[in-house]
């Protein structure tokens, strides 16, 4: 064995060799090892990551369902010729989607140039413009900013992704992915259905972004910054709209004119590099005054109007029908009428409509003496954090503790504010805050109108009240104010049944006199008089309350109230209302002046109701009908001879009644005028061949209408009605083939002989008498038996003179020995016959125990 000294190094080398080797040999194992298991990892983090991306792309929604046409379209309103009325938009809704023919290729290359310059180049997504973006964002520090979303990705952002401005975080990674995959699958879909694409999507973006002002899509920011339609905007007008979409806010042309300018220079230049646009064109421009244009434009433009109290009625109807025949939820049903792009026509004849509101805006129509009326509200945060309100019923009641007559009813709108001013002085302490406070001054007396074709149950026109309406959706007297109807009832609830269950007939003759309610209440007539015996007929024409009250007694209140629930009377109470002052409108809750003119439109339409009507028919977006409210069935309440009776008694109401201030000059009509206790509602419902319209008038504050102005409203029925017919031919009512006229007598009732008292009326057919009256023989008075003349040996001789001739004394009547077959044999008392309209012996209606109530109209 070697023990050498370089026999030792040697050894050592040897094993730093070996130990060297065995080093080396693990750290390449270690390394492989690594490599492997980061190769693994990747390897697990990608199929992870596909399958994250693949889960996210399978929870896109199909294209095939995903809609890409814009939401929240306006809606528009058209009277009975097709003539736009109304346009409604709700939030976002503010839209009028065309077609891609409507809009010009300026718009089109203009919104291209700046939004997607590479739009007709891509397939839904733009590589490059998404390397750009993530190279600015790195080195501005990752802070992204620059987008890479394409035109096609933004519509897809806007109409299906609908919530993104909720989106967290790791919400919208996930909408991006699918919004990228979604706009490669759309483009490819349509191509492969035969569409052009890039048509598609530009049609559906450009009437669904958001151009500043409430404005959505093109049409309605042209219609709204220019005036005019997309299809006529100019290539600076294009510019100028294709600015606001970054930003609608900043960039709104009529409110930063100066940045919509910078970035719409900027869009024409983009235009012109990528050869939308020659130089010249460019120039023209650029020189354009639009911004100017767009200001006159502005300051032109009134401030959006409220609707009118017939477009109110409208939407209220549309909205409710959607609920109960859609199954709409409210908020549904509102949504669809503001924002669903629908085509509503209406029954309004918009030439009656102007007429209607010309008159009632006419201070002449009413009486001299208008005043005006307070409405007001007032919140207070008081000094301690407490909140007060304050309403016009206080005020009242403050003031009215030193003058008991305050009502409400000021000489002037500056005279109502001084007593607000002095209201609001007494009750703020130092330290409160006006939260809100609201104010309302109104005309006084008021009045509302509704005029409605009878043939069809369509409204034509309404007015729920004068002076300026100052907003949409607001209390419509003609629909919403429910109040007594006065002697309008004695029609609809007494003698309309009475009539039709043959009761009564127009000749019937009743006892006025005096008379209470079944409680004791003494029941008067309006003139405060009693009449006697007076004819059904004579009672219509001058409104005497108390026969209308004993005919109602005779076929009980119930059999009237029926009656009135068949013409559409909605707040009649069975529990209240079923009492003998309901044959004076003598009611609980009221009815509308609407009602009561589909009441009497029922009987200008031979007996038949028909619920009023405001609109016909409602398409949707695509032209499907939605409602169709063209069909409205009518009810046959009154017999057609009972409304030809009733029609008949009415036209003398208007030519020698109650109702003469409302006689047409120009038109067979026919009518009944009511007024309520005191005064305070004064109502006039009427018809002519054409048209059924009610007028009704009162103050708000319920005060009593002065004698002197109990006329006003059936002047301004009339006069209405004049406008409304004017150019009509004049015609006279048809009469039911079951109404007849004939002759009868008083004192029997059968039909007359020459010798009865008579009277001669219209009767329905089933009423008359098939018998003929033996007629009242009148025997001759008796003679006198002449005075002997004296003997002529006693008395001298005398020559009559010319003048004195003497006369001849005439024989004696002979009375015949049988009288006529058709006499009595024991004839009646020689007398002279009554006028037809008073006979003899009148039957009377039979009363019944009426019910305890309070006495009903004053007339």
């Amino acid at each position: 064995m070697h023990f050498g000294k370089s026999h030792l190094e040697d050894k050592r080398e040897d094993l730093r060799s070996h130990y060297g080797k065995i080093e080396k040999t693990a750290g390449v194992t270690a390394l492989r090892i690594a490599f492997c298991l980061l190769l693994v990892v990747l390897v697990c983090g990608a199929g992870l990551v596909i399958g994250a991306v693949r889960g996210v792309i399978d929870s896109a929604p199909d294209i095939s369902e995903a809609n890409i046409m814009p939401l929240g379209n306006a809606s528009f309103i058209y009277d009975a010729d097709g003539n736009q009325v109304q346009k409604l938009t709700g939030a976002q809704g503010n839209r009028v989607s065309i077609s891609i023919e409507e809009i010009p290729l300026d718009m089109q290359h203009a919104i291209v140039a700046v939004e997607d310059a590479r739009f007709y180049e891509h397939n839904g997504i733009d590589p490059s413009g998404i390397i750009r973006a993530f190279v600015v964002g790195v080195s501005h520090g990752f802070h992204f900013t620059e987008g890479a979303s394409t035109i096609t990705q933004q519509l897809l952002k806007n109409n299906v992704f609908t919530d993104w401005m909720e989106e967290t975080r790791m919400q919208s990674f996930k909408r991006k992915i699918q919004e990228q995959y979604l706009a490669l699958k759309l483009e490819k879909t349509l191509t492969a259905e035969g569409e052009n694409a890039k048509d598609v999507i530009l049609e559906n973006y450009l009437n669904t972004i958001n151009l500043g002002s409430g404005c959505y899509g093109v049409q309605t920011a042209a219609q709204t910054y220019f005036g005019k339609d997309a299809k006529d905007l100019t290539l600076s007008e294009c510019a100028v709209l294709a600015a606001i979409p970054k930003a609608p806010t900043a960039y709104n042309p009529k409110n930063h004119p100066e940045k919509n300018q910078q970035r719409r220079d900027k869009i024409l230049n983009n235009m012109k590099e990528q050869g939308y646009i020659t130089e010249e064109e460019y120039t023209v421009a650029m020189n354009d005054n639009v911004y100017d244009r767009i200001a006159m434009h502005t300051q032109s433009q009134a401030e959006s109007a409220p609707y009118s109290y017939f477009i109110d009625e409208v939407i209220t109807n549309l909205i409710n029908d959607l609920m109960v025949q859609k199954g709409y939820t409210e908020v549904q049903a509102k949504n669809v009428v503001y924002s669903g792009g629908l085509k509503i026509y209406t029954t309004q004849d918009s030439y009656m409509q102007s007429i209607l509101d010309t008159e009632f805006q006419n201070p002449e129509n009413f009486p001299a003496n208008t005043q005006i009326g307070l409405d007001w509200a007032l919140t207070v945060e008081q000094a301690d954090g407490e909140v007060q309100n304050y309403s016009k019923e206080m005020l009242q009641l403050y003031f009215r503790n030193s003058d008991p007559n305050f009502d409400l009813l000021f000489d002037s709108q500056e005279e109502a504010q001084s007593y607000i001013d002095q209201y609001k002085a007494a009750i703020m302490q130092e330290g409160d805050t006006i939260v809100a406070e609201r104010s309302s001054f109104t005309p006084q007396p008021q009045a509302c109108m509704t005029v409605m074709d009878q043939r069809t149950g369509y409204v034509k026109a309404i007015v729920g009240g004068r002076g300026e309406k100052t907003a949409s959706l607001t209390f419509n007297r003609a629909t919403d104010n429910y109040s007594q109807p006065g002697s309008t009832f004695k029609i609809l609830s007494a003698y309309g049944p009475a009539l039709d269950l043959g009761k009564i007939t127009l000749a019937t003759v009743i006892k006025d006199e005096p008379f209470n309610y079944s409680d004791g209440t003494p029941l008067q007539n309006s003139d405060l008089t009693y009449h006697g015996d007076v004819t059904v007929r004579q009672a219509i024409i001058n409104s005497i309350n108390i026969p209308a009250v004993k005919v109602l007694t005779e076929i009980t209140p119930k059999v009237g109230f029926d009656y009135l629930k068949k013409l559409g009377f909605s707040k009649l109470s069975e529990e209240y209302d079923v009492i003998q002052p309901l044959a004076l409108g003598g009611i609980t809750y009221g009815v509308s002046d609407l009602e009561l003119t589909a009441a009497y439109a029922a009987i200008a339409d031979g007996g038949q109701y028909r619920r009023p009507v405001f609109y016909t028919k409602v398409t949707d977006s695509k032209g499907n009908v939605l409602i169709d409210n063209t069909e409205n069935k009518a009810t046959q309440v009154f017999k057609a001879s009972t409304a030809s009776l009733l029609t008949n008694a009415m036209e003398d109401v208007l030519e020698k009644g109650t109702g003469v201030a409302a006689r047409l000059d120009n038109m067979h009509a026919a009518g009944k005028t009511g007024t309520t206790n005191e005064a305070k509602d004064l109502v006039f419902a009427g018809f002519t061949p054409y048209y059924t319209a009610a007028i009704w008038a009162t103050y708000d504050t319920h005060a009593e209408f002065p004698e002197s102005d109990r006329e006003f409203h059936k002047r301004l029925w009339a006069k209405v009605m004049n406008e409304i017919h004017e150019g009509l031919a004049d015609m006279d009512f048809e009469t039911s083939a079951t109404v007849q006229e004939a002759t009868i007598c008083t004192k029997t009732g059968l039909l007359a002989r020459s010798s009865c008292p008579s009277i001669t009326e219209y009767f329905a057919v089933s009423d008359l008498p098939t018998e003929r009256c033996k007629g009242h023989y009148t025997a001759p008075a008796s003679t006198p038996t002449p005075t002997r003349t004296p003997s002529a040996a006693s008395t001298p001789q005398t020559t009559p003179t010319p003048t004195e001739a003497p006369q001849e004394t005439p024989a004696p009547t002979e009375t015949p020995a049988d009288p006529p077959s058709d006499t009595p044999e024991t004839p009646d008392t020689p007398e002279t016959p009554d006028a037809p309209s008073e006979p003899d012996t009148p039957a009377e209606i039979s009363e019944v125990q009426p019910q305890s109530e309070e006495s009903g109209s004053s007339e």
